[in-house]
């Protein structure tokens, strides 16, 4: 079995006996009913199993329920044998986006406390969105991603004792070994390939075969687009396109979204796009970045809404679509090939799976920073430059940020290849696989 992180903070949920329902969101694939039902079996004597969006296209036992007694009436329906108490019984509620109503039964449910309940969607960002009565209070929702770096080390052999011996040289900025080096630097490479979609990983390290991990990384990739459809007839073409677009906007100098490229029609702006940017990000299969061009904490107060950059939730999907079958250019660092936009979706998802708000600095006159992020220790902002190639020492926008009086920067990273870690001013240069500690 895969290790999650996510687990972690599941088991804590139940110990901490809070009367709130745990939502998980997430983008399809990325492991939410799996995880759930292994944790569900192991730490409850009764697990009840629902799947909203099964029974939407089947018997559709739960689609008009609108009270707690008639959501007993058709669970004990289906497994009445393992009704018990509120201690020993888990009703996962799966897909609970099918059914927007039930959404808002979650509040009663969590009042009546006859059982825990645990609930997981895939669009859950959006259906919140047009719920009419959102159970706040109710409801702890949290966001699970693909697999990170880290949790890849660990589909590969790596336990906690290695990883926290990682993460205490990140910390006191301590160069790994050659060797040791080499072999994360192999494994982050295979990384970018392979990405962190469970299926995906699990195939990559039963078989090694890249062509049917690709084979995967297109179905899903298609997959998200056809759900696209699903949503609203009149915009699903437009987010089709925005979503089809990420791949070849990272490959340009700029990486940002132009609006009027979306459909080829001058004066069209961001607030034409506003619902297909929306449900792009809420669905959870595009990251945003958004503007700043003040640098101050905490950076929300200065961030733009007409300047984004989108970057795929997986970086395995952008590899597929970039190169396909040519491994290569990733794993022998192909001179011709820029893999910038690659190196930067990989951070990108690193940092948010971290928790962190993403931005990046934009100045006509200064130039651009790859990411800004909000450090709350010292209420200041920290610059993150990447780089996938061996000039990383060169970043005149980032120095010029760095070294400003206006802005308070008490540090910067520099993150590429290179093993060894330096600090020159406030700038601290970084292996790119450290950004799993970021």
């Amino acid at each position: 079995m895969l290790y999650r992180k996510i687990t972690e903070t599941i088991v804590e949920h139940f110990k901490s006996k809070s009367s709130k329902i745990l939502l998980i969101d997430g983008a399809r694939q990325v492991g939410k009913t799996y995880i759930v039902r292994h944790m569900g079996n192991k730490l409850f004597e009764n697990f009840i199993e629902l799947n909203m969006l099964e029974d939407s296209i089947g018997r559709q036992l739960f689609k008009n329920v609108s009270t707690v007694n008639d959501f007993y009436l058709q669970v004990s329906m289906l497994a009445g044998n393992k009704m018990g108490t509120i201690d020993d019984t888990l009703i996962f509620i799966d897909e609970i986006q099918a059914y927007p109503h039930l959404l808002t039964l979650l509040k009663f449910l969590e009042q009546d406390a006859k059982f825990t309940y645990i609930a997981s969607g895939s669009l859950l960002g959006v259906t919140l969105l047009e719920t009419t009565s959102i159970p706040m209070g109710s409801i702890s929702k949290i966001r699970m991603f693909p697999l990170d770096f880290e949790e890849f080390l660990y589909a590969n052999g790596f336990n906690s004792y290695s990883i926290d011996m990682l993460k205490q040289k990140f910390l006191n900025q301590e160069s790994l070994d050659l060797s040791t080096h080499n072999k994360l630097l192999d494994l982050f490479k295979k990384y970018l390939l392979v990405g962190g979609l469970p299926e995906c990983v699990n195939t990559f390290i039963k078989d090694q075969n890249i062509q049917k991990v690709r084979t995967l990384q297109t179905e899903i990739h298609n997959y998200y687009a056809i759900d696209a459809a699903k949503y609203d007839f009149e915009k699903n073409l437009k987010i089709r396109r925005i979503y089809g677009m990420i791949p070849s906007n990272l490959e340009n100098r700029k990486k940002r979204v132009f609006a009027q490229k979306i459909e080829n029609i001058r004066g069209k702006t961001f607030s034409h796009y506003q619902d297909e940017f929306d449900y792009l990000i809420s669905a959870g299969i595009a990251l945003d970045i958004k503007a700043v061009s003040l640098p101050t904490f905490p950076l929300v107060q200065s961030s733009g809404k007409n300047l984004l950059k989108l970057y795929l939730n997986d970086v395995g999907l952008l590899t597929n679509i970039l190169y396909g079958h040519n491994i290569t250019a990733i794993l022998n660092d192909v001179k011709s090939i820029n893999l910038g936009s690659v190196y930067e979706n990989v951070v990108a998802s690193e940092l948010i799976s971290n928790g962190h708000k993403l931005f990046y600095y934009d100045n006509k006159k200064k130039g651009e920073v790859d990411f800004l992020i909000d450090d709350y220790d010292t209420l200041s902002v920290v610059p993150i430059e990447v780089k996938s190639g061996k000039d990383y020492t060169r970043h005149s926008a980032l120095s010029n940020l760095s070294t400003s009086e206006n802005y308070s920067i008490k540090k910067a990273y520099v993150l590429s290849n290179d093993r060894i870690i330096k600090t020159k001013d406030n700038i601290i240069y970084m292996p790119i696989y450290f950004s799993m500690f970021l």
